[in-house]
């Protein structure tokens, strides 16, 4: 009898120190820790590393932890859910689509512990994810069902994960309402308009796009397919894409990546939809081209990455539709994804992932800390040359690291 109630005892002690464990006080949490979705560049696993970014601390550039994920999978964006609790990746290989557990220690360091599949059904590639307020998330998966001219969106129950619905509208050269290759997405809920990209064939030779597609929230009735590019043989790329709201005028900004452009519709009140994209900024004439991420920062201004040379250019939103360029801030080749944080002498600074794909002239594999108030370039951490990792994308360990992102 005496045994069982030490043993008892002991049972209740362990899980009290485990549950002990778990119980991090939010103020201990590093506000300087970010992941990093990986590629690894020695054929060895994929996977996702928590690092230090604060160009002031002595142990600026360091890895904390990494969680491998296997070769080839690809993680590629990364994106914390609408209460900023649980932490998701798509993957342009393996799974295409996981969701991430994190773990904080007690000393304040977070860690990925697992990396769950999400099952996808027969959609492949998954790129950009948007959670809901009605409890969806939306994915989109550029290689579809694995079609030549394919694409699909995946409605998921954001509860379960579960595949709710798959979204297709297989390219028609006599229809004009189509899903191909789709990348960016983007929603304005209040007008219960869905807006995704056509980019790029998955393998990067098989077919280019050049049009967004519209969808109703609601019902997923494709409503229209805008080009964007002089002519339906100027296969610009579309890759991103963000609907404005909320507070901000409801028009529609598209980043081009091989035009390297910014395109601009206008709601249409009377129909419901956009009106056609214009182009708004010309890459070519600002010296910088492949055009690529929207991020709009708690400054409220409009940052947007673009892969060569290599800058992030910031755009006052208060003069739309003109995109009125208030500074330049310098970054590196294939700047891509940004997180914007406070170091911790409390300066305001974006980093800057610079690597798309490991493509050629887009691959420096660096992530640049830049003041995003004076544009002065505070670090630079070479994962290429320090850990042959290439980084894939960046999140804040604390969630969203941005104000508006798609």
């Amino acid at each position: 009898m005496r045994l069982r109630f030490t043993a008892g005892i002991l049972f209740l002690l362990s899980a009290f120190v485990t549950a002990c464990s778990k119980i991090v006080d939010p103020s201990l949490k590093k506000k300087t820790l970010f992941f990093i979705a990986y590629r690894n560049l020695d054929s060895g696993p994929d996977g996702i590393a928590v690092m230090e970014l604060d160009p002031e601390s002595p142990n600026f550039g360091f890895i904390t932890s990494k969680q491998e994920l296997g070769a080839g999978v690809l993680p590629h964006h990364l994106y914390f859910n609408r209460d900023e609790k649980r932490l998701f990746t798509t993957a342009l290989g393996g799974k295409y689509l996981y969701e991430l557990k994190v773990r904080w220690d007690r000393n304040g360091y977070p860690s990925v512990q697992d990396a769950i599949p999400v099952n996808t059904g027969q959609n492949t590639v998954g790129e950009d994810i948007f959670f809901t307020k009605d409890g969806e998330y939306w994915v989109t998966f550029m290689g579809g069902f694995g079609g030549v001219r394919d694409g699909s969106v995946g409605v998921f129950n954001a509860q379960t994960n579960a595949l709710m619905k798959t979204i297709r509208a297989p390219y028609d050269s006599n229809n004009n309402k189509f899903i191909m290759y789709p990348h960016g997405i983007s929603m304005n809920e209040q007008k219960h308009l869905v807006m995704i990209t056509s980019t790029i064939h998955p393998d990067l030779r098989s077919g280019v796009g050049n049009t967004t597609t519209l969808i109703d929230l609601n019902t997923y009735d494709i409503l229209k397919t805008y080009r964007l590019g002089d002519s339906a043989k100027d296969l610009s790329s579309p890759v991103e894409v963000l609907l404005l709201r909320d507070e901000y005028p409801p028009y529609a900004l598209a980043t081009t990546m091989l035009g390297g452009d910014i395109w601009i519709a206008a709601y249409n009140v009377g129909k419901g939809i956009y009106d056609d994209f214009k182009r708004v900024v010309k890459g070519s004439d600002k010296g910088v081209g492949w055009a690529l991420e929207f991020y709009i920062a708690d400054d409220k201004f409009l940052y947007v990455s673009f892969g060569q040379p290599g800058k992030v250019l910031v755009y006052d939103l208060n003069y739309l539709p003109e995109l009125r360029q208030v500074k330049t801030l310098p970054a590196d080749k294939g700047a891509h994804h940004m997180a914007f944080f406070k170091t911790s002498s409390g300066r305001a600074v974006v980093a800057i992932q610079n690597n798309l794909l490991n493509l050629p002239n887009l691959n420096a594999g660096t992530i640049s800390v830049v003041d995003v108030k004076t544009g002065e370039l505070l670090g630079t951490v070479n994962m290429r040359k320090d850990y042959r990792l290439l980084p894939e994308s960046i999140e804040s360990t604390l969630g969203r690291g941005y104000y508006i992102h798609h």
